[in-house]
């Protein structure tokens, strides 16, 4: 049986889509080329300032749509690592559940739960 996906936007499953396609090893050889093959065209034709403009234009727009993917990408593997986290965390009857939701916490709790679990750690390092 295979699991439940909830529905996700368009947008989304396109740039998970374009994610899945630029990560692979594959897409970092075709921009290798891409870029030697330019490299060399521009030397062949002299380096004129109208190419060097517009690779530069054109890598500055990939780059800037990539950390959006990238981001994208990042939050959501973020959001389902945390979930499961929880869910482990919830199932555990002896876990601590003030640690279920610390991303959202106050940095003062941060620091008061941090200091309690080195104090912890420590505790249990000297029996």
């Amino acid at each position: 049986m295979e699991p439940v996906v909830p529905s996700r936007s368009r947008v989304s499953r396109q740039v998970r889509r374009l994610d899945r396609i630029v990560g692979s090893s594959a897409a970092a050889a075709v921009v290798g080329v891409v870029v030697f093959g330019f490299i060399v065209a521009l030397a062949v034709a002299g380096f004129p300032d109208s190419w060097q403009f517009a690779f530069s234009t054109v890598a500055s727009a990939i780059t800037l749509v990539m950390v959006f993917v990238l981001h994208h990408a990042q939050r959501r593997e973020q959001a389902a690592t945390q979930l499961k986290l929880d869910e482990i965390v919830r199932a555990i009857p002896q876990a601590d559940d003030h640690y279920v939701h610390l991303q959202a916490a106050q940095d003062e709790e941060l620091r008061e739960l941090e200091e309690r679990h080195i104090e912890q750690h420590q505790a249990a390092r000297a029996d």
